[in-house]
């Protein structure tokens, strides 16, 4: 009855990418207190650090990226909490008190709520972005290996994966571009629409062609050169997709060969200017070619766009479709948060119907257990009387009767409680108070229990009483 689900984490709005790293716990698994015989205690494994569950901890799952820590966990109110940050703390030697200014705590469905918009990327650093979900999913998995995850947090993770998925399908909060290497590629897309046929060429290999590339691939090219000042540079990005690396001197003899040009260099001055490519289309027979210029300063000469048959595009112009996306995806964002906030009322109606029905199972078995206790008794009366046991067949005709008066007598009370179950803030109370009256948690109550409580009742009763004749007294002068 005093269960509660809590999410306790860090990410990029809270803490700065040091404390993230501090805090980080990639290298960390969920685990399980093992007891000795001797009663020593210890965590599973031993080669990585353990958040370990046990004590007020029935339930634990660890998130850990490069811009948030998630700790999801399900067990005793309050306590839980204290102790996942404890934990947290201790597994990177440090105090809790260094780790609480960064730390945020979601209970109950609050958590619900946070844990969904995680999986939506609504709460991430680029709305919509879909590597969330997967880094969430690989979480669950390592918790379910763990054997961490019960009831709550199996169904949790597995309607939040769903809920996800039904945000990318009725909305397009994931759907336009946000970056400027993946807008690059969705503009080659629009211009040659079905991408598996064209060839690619890479100029620079930084961080920024890695990520082109990664987006070529996805897209469906599979022929990728990659050009570079530093051809070892070169051989090692070409190599991770499959691609050809080429001489930075020779890029002018394999330029024609390829349909789009993403180039990225650190050059000062412009790499590619109109008079090469006039000659490079003369090669292609003036079929079209696509050139994404994401250098500062820029690599190609905007003379380049001169040409027929050339399509040039710079950072500027992806900056532009990327923030044009980011509006459109704040959009859709509303609509995927609706969604969100409907999910995670349904899944607190879960929860609550979760701590009320082991309270109808005991309801029922507490009551069972006294009808045939009561049965056992009287079917030894009845032998007496009739001088042999009950036979078989009146045992059994007996027990479906008991059986069938405590569901009856139930029935309308356990109504009730469903009936009450499903409205705000009362639940709690109806089922702690149901659990009350039929004593539920063998609870070892005194005979003067509450007597002072009564002795005010009598007290508050009086004085109404002589208030009242006070007030009629009053009333007839």
């Amino acid at each position: 009855m005093n269960k509660s689900l809590y999410l306790v984490g860090l990410n990029h709005t809270t803490a700065g990418v040091e404390v993230r790293e501090t805090f980080g716990l990639a290298d960390c698994l969920p685990g399980r207190i093992i007891e000795s015989e001797s009663g020593a205690q210890s965590v599973q494994g031993e080669e990585q650090q353990i958040i370990p569950l046990g004590g007020p901890i029935d339930e634990l799952a660890i998130l850990s990226t490069c811009n948030r820590v998630e700790i999801a966990a399900v067990g005793e109110q309050d306590a839980c909490r204290d102790a996942v940050l404890a934990r947290w703390a201790a597994a990177r030697n440090a105090d809790v008190e260094e780790l609480k200014p960064y730390v945020y705590i979601h209970e109950d469905l609050d958590a619900v709520r946070h844990l969904f918009r995680v999986a939506c990327a609504l709460d991430s650093m680029v709305l919509g972005e879909p590597q969330i979900l997967g880094q969430l999913k690989d979480a669950y998995r390592m918790a379910v290996k763990a054997g961490t995850t019960k009831v709550i947090l199996n169904r949790l993770y597995h309607k939040a994966f769903s809920v996800a998925k039904r945000v990318r399908t009725e909305t397009a909060v994931g759907s336009a571009a946000v970056s400027i290497s993946y807008a690059a590629v969705e503009l080659a897309k629009r211009i040659f629409g079905e991408m598996s046929k064209q060839k690619a060429m890479l100029i620079g290999a930084g961080e920024m062609a890695e990520l082109a590339a990664q987006h070529l691939v996805t897209s469906g090219i599979k022929d990728i050169y990659v050009a570079n000042r530093t051809f070892e540079r070169a051989r090692e990005l070409a190599a991770q997709f499959e691609g050809q690396a080429i001489p930075f001197e020779t890029l002018f003899d394999r330029l024609h060969e390829v349909d789009i040009v993403i180039s990225s260099t650190g050059s000062p001055s412009a790499v590619i200017r109109a008079k090469d490519v006039k000659a490079v289309l003369k090669k292609r027979r003036n079929r079209p070619m696509f050139f994404i210029d994401i250098a500062v300063p820029r690599d190609i000469d905007p003379d380049v766009n001169t040409l027929d048959s050339v399509f040039l595009y710079d950072i500027d112009d992806l900056k532009e479709v990327v923030e044009e996306n980011i509006a459109q995806r704040r959009e859709e964002a509303a609509k995927a948060t609706a969604i969100v906030y409907d999910e995670a009322d349904a899944f607190g109606q879960w929860l609550k119907s979760l701590e009320l029905q082991p309270t109808i199972v005991e309801l029922l078995e507490r009551n069972q257990g006294i009808a045939h206790k009561e049965l056992a008794k009287t079917e030894k009366r009845l032998a007496q009387i009739l001088g042999r046991d009950v036979a078989p067949e009146m045992h059994e005709a007996l027990e479906i009767l008991v059986d069938s008066v405590v569901k009856k007598v139930l029935h309308e009370p356990i109504i009730f409680l469903k009936r009450r179950s499903a409205e705000e803030e009362s639940a709690r109370r109806y089922i702690d108070t149901t659990r009350r009256m039929f004593n539920l948690d063998d609870e070892d109550i005194p005979d003067d229990a509450h007597a002072d409580r009564r002795r005010k009742d009598i007290r508050d009763d009086v004085d109404a009483r002589e208030n009242d004749l006070g007030a009629t007294s009053n009333n007839g002068a």
